[in-house]
């Protein structure tokens, strides 16, 4: 069930996604939480990066995982604006993210509710708990214009 810290940091995401789109980049933010204190947060950059593992995600994975000195983050939480795709969920599992938090479905490559349901496979090693919809409709809005003005 959703706190208010988990609004908190999703805004946090939100406004990493803005970044994002304001670098031409698909406006996606990820925000990585170990006992209430952000370890790890970022923004798409595939593009600006050249490397198509850029997304925000990793970057906050990357980034968390650095800091920690440690590949592995048990007991976090991520909270990403946009549903994961299939490489980022497939990340979280090997980091052992404990808690997923996400915005809105993406309803073409998203793993996790929209098509795979990564989430629910019993072949994973580690299972993720998993909440939907905290700002979605912020979340949802931001893509909806990227494109939209894109077009």
């Amino acid at each position: 069930m959703a706190t208010p810290k988990d609004y908190g940091f999703m805004g946090r995401a939100l406004e990493l996604a803005e970044i994002a789109a304001s670098l031409g980049e698909v406006p996606v933010g990820a925000v990585l939480v170990h006992n209430g204190e952000v370890i790890g947060e970022g923004s798409n950059r595939p593009i600006g990066d050249c490397d198509p593992s850029a997304h925000a995600e990793i970057i906050a994975l990357r980034r968390a995982a650095a800091r920690l000195q440690n590949y592995r983050l048990p007991n976090t939480t991520l909270y990403v604006t946009i549903e994961p795709c299939t490489m980022c969920f497939g990340a979280l599992v090997h980091a052992r993210v404990g808690r997923l938090v996400y915005g809105a479905c993406e309803p073409r490559a998203g793993a996790v509710e929209s098509h795979l349901r990564l989430g629910q496979m019993e072949f994973f090693n580690h299972k993720i708990y998993i909440e939907s919809g905290i700002m979605a409709e912020e979340a949802g809005k931001l893509v909806r214009e990227f494109f939209h003005d894109r077009r």
